[in-house]
């Protein structure tokens, strides 16, 4: 892998100084950690105008990266008559051909017109939750005591809903934001109709978590579905402004428990024809292994067209809503994973393919948007590395691919209203951000006919290079390479993080990091090859880090992803375990003090590395652990799991309460006391079957907190395993 090759000796000879780290610089929620992030810039479009927002003002940046100031904070609360707006970092320009600047704070939305200088408009804002604006009508949805309203471009409120409770939720993320789920309101291309989601989860066990901080603490349950058990029903609602109608979509009336076969259970990627008349949402069924394209009618809630299914063996997970061409609304682009990899196909409004857009072993990362003046697709796509996410200018008829990038690390892009431009954030194992403006029309006539070059010559601007945060301090060494997995044939990426110090004839006491679960990788060709801050800080106390996407990790296609099917953390655990043999045979690891720590699937895959390999690890940190998957949630544990009905002997094999006979070395284990994720049944079952087993492992709890640290919270957290791999790792016994 030349690539590979050639950043890995870049990033051994990093300037180092003497400074060291702290915590509270490396952590997110330390004190100082924010100074020693890479330089960044907030920026947004007006159109095909780029605008940055700045805490104190906003304006614009023209092709040559020259800022011009539009209006300040001051001039905001001078035209308002109010001194409470404490950031232009989130404003945005919501019309291409007007002077306006929508700002929102804790009361009201004002439109301000940077050009007169005068508030336009505005609208009470007080109390909203969940809300979504429409820039077409003005109009906003939003939820306040659990009641649905919409509030009118004139400032009337509208409460469509009395029965929302946390038995009935209405417009939030639905299905435990699994499917690419984000959000639970959607308003018509015209803002004339509000799509909403319902969500009755009376049927749904309590899960019975405890707020400790009254005086007397209080019972304070969540709604947790466990896999195999009765769900939630979830059904969509539309709402007509002008006629104040409120209509049900006929979606089936699906069985709630795991008996589904194909009726659908799941309504995700909900999107609107660009007349606003359609609705269109890919439904699952239970199983998860059939998709149907449908058709609404958004007058009536009349079910018109099925127009496509996809079917698999194993699971289908739709993850995008469609995408209307902006040029010709009879056809739209779908990104599936039909071929083995995820890729664009265009349909006609029939539902029949036009063709697939993209193909190859490599995978869609996102699609950033349409070029109208070229009519092509921008994508970004790992097609030059697995580790890489590059840019593409994709034409809509040919299908021909024009990189628009420099064919190197990771690009991070956003369009502007017409897809001429784009701004593009870009990393590297050695940069540690750069921020290009691109004309996209420019960069792919050049490039269709030149290699890639660096941005900034012709095609792009620089905006910013940001300097080395770290520049001073005692960095480490960062590698990344190539080992084969378990299968002898599947290529596996890692990251090591070394002392800055280090030589070859000393033996390191090493952490192996993971986390190997779905939707996720650990590896990219990032700054540091994306590593994580609490690695330097290891490395600094003299350990070396090893991290391993195993398979099932994200991004290799649907065979890599989809091999720990049924078995979950066995496929993980053999390759975790290829990885131990590669440090085993380099002499300056200490085989003798291995150690493993990982979070959430992370924690889960620490304690199966601890139990199933007792004699190779001397101890382990796991956070927020998976015990047995039969207490996972419903929508992801029966997608990789099937149900405990179906799958016996699969959730026998994965459980680890069986296995805690088998700790030996040190484990401490952590969790939010609270966490609503992977719930405190998980560590309180195991710690029985460690009791009655006679094992020991460590406990620490952190009350009021869920899934992950917040705040400064995570800075003690991270000392704390810290502390744990000082006590029973670092010194030779």
């Amino acid at each position: 892998m030349t690539l590979i090759t050639c950043l890995t000796a870049q990033a051994q000879h990093a300037a180092t100084g003497d400074k060291l780290f702290t915590l509270e610089e490396l952590n997110f929620g330390g004190v100082n950690y924010h100074a020693m992030q890479p330089e960044n810039m907030f920026l947004t479009w007006w159109g095909d105008r780029l605008m940055y927002q700045d805490a104190e003002e906003g304006g614009s940046v023209d092709d040559s990266g020259r800022r011009t100031a539009l209006f300040t904070l001051a001039d905001v609360e001078a035209a308002a008559g109010t001194a409470s707006w404490h950031t232009a970092m989130y404003a945005s320009y919501p019309y291409p051909d007007q002077p306006l600047v929508l700002l929102r704070n804790s009361r009201e939305r004002i439109l301000y017109n940077f050009s007169t200088r005068q508030v336009e408009w505005r609208q009470p804002a007080a109390g909203e939750r969940e809300s979504h604006w429409n820039a077409s009508s003005r109009h906003v949805a939003y939820v306040t005591a659990d009641q649905l309203h919409v509030r009118t471009a004139d400032g009337q409120d509208r409460q469509l809903t009395t029965d929302g409770s946390r038995q009935t939720v209405y417009g939030q993320t639905v299905h435990r934001n699994e499917f690419g789920i984000d959000e639970g309101l959607f308003w018509s291309p015209d803002g004339q109709r509000l799509a909403f989601y319902r969500m009755d989860q009376s049927m749904v066990a309590d899960y019975p978590q405890v707020d400790v901080f009254e005086r007397e603490a209080r019972h304070a349950p969540d709604k947790y579905p466990m896999a195999g058990m009765t769900t939630h029903r979830v059904t969509v609602g539309v709402y007509d402004v002008a006629t104040g109608r409120l209509t049900y979509l006929d979606t089936p009336a699906a069985p709630l428990t795991p008996n589904a076969e194909q009726t659908p259970v799941y309504f995700t990627n909900i999107a609107w024809s660009p007349d606003s008349r359609s609705i269109y949402i890919q439904e699952l069924n239970r199983r998860q292994n059939h998709m149907q394209l449908v058709r609404y009618d958004a007058l009536t809630g009349e079910r018109r067209q099925t127009l496509l299914t996809e079917s698999s063996d194993r699971y289908v997970e739709p993850m995008h809503p469609i995408q209307f061409l902006p040029w010709d609304h009879t056809q739209f682009i779908l990104q599936s994973q039909r071929d083995g990899f995820n890729h664009v196909y265009i349909y006609n409004v029939e539902g029949r393919l036009v063709r697939q857009l993209t193909r190859g072993p490599w995978v869609v990362m996102d699609v950033l948007g349409f070029c109208r003046p070229t009519k092509s697709l921008v994508i970004a796509s790992n097609e030059v590395h697995p580790l890489q996410r590059n840019l593409y200018s994709v034409d809509m008829k040919s299908g021909r691919r024009t990189p628009i990038d420099n064919g190197t690390g990771c690009h991070r892009a956003v369009l502007s209203a017409t897809g001429r431009k784009l701004y593009d954030r870009y990393t590297a194992p050695d940069v540690p951000r750069v921020i290009d403006l691109v004309d996209v029309v420019r960069a792919a006539r050049q490039r269709a006919y030149l290699p890639p070059a660096p941005l900034g010559r012709g095609a792009g601007t620089r905006l910013l290079t940001a300097a080395d945060p770290w520049a001073g301090y005692r960095q480490p060494l960062f590698e990344s390479g190539t080992l084969k997995a378990a299968d002898g044939q599947t290529d596996l990426y890692w990251r090591m993080v070394k002392p800055h110090d280090f030589t070859p004839d000393k033996r390191y006491p090493t952490v192996v990091y993971v986390y190997g679960g779905p939707h996720a990788h650990n590896v990219d060709a990032s700054w540091h090859w994306a590593s994580r801050s609490w690695e330097t800080y290891m490395a600094q106390k003299g350990y070396i880090v090893f991290i391993l996407d195993n398979r099932g990790s994200e991004n290799r296609g649907l065979d890599f992803e989809q091999a720990t099917w049924h078995r979950l953390g066995q496929v993980e655990m053999q390759d975790q375990m290829a990885g131990v043999d590669y440090l085993k045979s380099l002499p300056y690891v200490d085989a003798g003090r291995l150690g493993v720590h990982g979070w959430s699937y992370g924690g889960y895959m620490t304690i199966s590395l601890m139990t199933n390999y007792p004699q190779v690890f001397e101890m382990g940190v796991a956070g927020g652990p998976v015990i047995d998957w039969p207490w996972y949630e419903v929508m992801y544990g029966e997608r990789y799991m099937g149900t405990p009905q179906d799958n016996a002997e699969g959730y026998e094999q994965t459980s680890l309460v069986s296995k805690a006979r088998n700790l030996q070395g040190r484990l401490q284990i952590i969790l939010g006391y609270n966490d609503p994720t992977v719930v405190p049944q998980h560590t309180l079952r195991f710690l029985k079957a460690c009791v009655e087993a006679g094992t020991q492992p460590d406990l620490f709890v952190y009350p009021g907190e869920e899934h992950n640290m917040r705040g400064h919270a995570s800075v003690h957290l991270h000392e704390r395993i810290t502390r744990y791999f000082d006590d029973y790792l670092k010194n030779e016994r």
